[in-house]
C-alpha cells in the first residue's frame, strides 16, 4: 500500500527469462502489493521462472496476442485484483523499477492521475544507447503529435507508465490494437478525456537482451502514430468519431 492505495505492478513479458530476475529484485515491495506477469507465449522459460521467484499472478497466453494484447490481459487482471494504482514495467530491465516510488506518490497524493517515465527529459535516451535513427524518429513523431494533439509532452513512446485505476476504467483500452500502437492509442485516449500527464525523467538501457523492434516494425509503428494523431485532431474538431475515443 502507498498512502492507503493498492499498487499493482504489471509485467508484459515475452522471452524475458534472462532479465526478469534482476527486474523483479529492484521492485520496491514495501509499497507494491501485487505483481502480475503475462507471458505472451514465450519460447523460453519466462513463465516457469516467474512462478519460481514468487510472482503470484502469472498468466500464460497459449497463442501470441501481441504487445497490445499482452497489456490488455495485464490491465484487466490488475483491475480485477482491486488495484488503485497500476504501473507497467517492462521485465527486460530497460527501465529501472527504482522510480516506482516517486511515480506512485504523484498519483497517490492526487497530483496527477497518469505518470510516464520520459527517456527524452535529460539525456537518458542517447546516454542509455538508444539508436540514433530511433531518437530522430521519436523527436519527429513527438513534435507531430504535440502539434496535432495540442500537447507539450517530451515523448509519447516510453514503455514506463503508471495510471490510477479510475483512468483505466474511464478509457476503453480493450478496443485498441493488439500491436505496438496500443501504447500510443492509450495515451491519446487519456489526453482526449482531458487528463494531464506528468513526466519524470528516467534512465534507459539498450542492450542485447532488452526488447526492441526492428526497422520494419518501427516504420509501421510510426505511420500508426501519425494515424492516431490525425484521428485525435479530427475528432476534436468534430469531423468524425473514431471508436477508440468513444465508449
Amino acid at each position: 500500500m502507498i498512502l492507503g492505495k493498492k499498487l499493482v505492478v504489471i509485467l508484459p513479458a515475452y522471452n524475458a527469462e534472462k532479465t526478469l530476475q534482476i527486474t523483479y529484485d529492484e521492485i520496491p515491495f514495501d509499497i507494491v502489493d501485487d505483481v502480475v506477469l503475462v507471458d505472451d507465449c514465450s519460447t523460453d522459460n519466462t513463465a516457469i521462472l516467474a512462478n519460481e521467484i514468487g510472482i503470484k499472478h502469472v498468466i500464460k497466453h497459449e497463442i501470441n496476442k501481441g504487445y497490445g494484447g499482452n497489456q490488455k490481459s495485464c490491465y484487466n487482471k490488475a483491475l480485477e485484483l482491486g488495484a488503485d494504482i497500476v504501473v507497467m514495467l517492462h521485465p527486460d530491465y530497460q527501465y529501472t523499477p527504482k522510480l516506482i516510488e516517486s511515480m506512485a506518490y504523484v498519483i497517490a497524493k492526487d497530483v496527477y492521475q497518469v505518470v510516464i517515465g520520459s527517456r527524452i527529459l535529460g539525456k537518458g535516451a542517447l546516454k542509455g544507447g538508444m539508436p540514433m535513427y530511433k531518437y530522430i524518429a521519436n523527436r519527429f513523431l513527438t513534435l507531430s503529435q504535440n502539434i496535432l494533439m495540442n500537447q507539450k509532452l517530451s515523448e509519447y513512446h516510453t514503455g514506463y507508465r503508471m495510471f490510477s485505476a479510475s483512468v483505466l476504467k474511464d478509457i476503453n483500452f480493450n478496443i485498441n490494437s493488439d500491436d505496438f500502437i496500443f501504447d500510443n492509442q492509450m495515451l491519446a485516449q487519456i489526453l482526449y478525456k482531458g487528463y494531464d500527464i506528468c513526466e519524470i525523467t528516467c534512465p534507459t538501457k539498450y542492450f542485447d537482451d532488452a526488447s526492441s523492434i526492428n526497422i520494419s516494425r518501427s516504420t509501421t509503428y510510426g505511420f500508426g502514430v501519425l494515424k492516431v494523431s490525425f484521428q485525435y485532431f479530427f475528432n476534436k474538431i468534430g469531423l468524425f468519431k473514431s471508436k477508440i475515443f468513444h465508449k
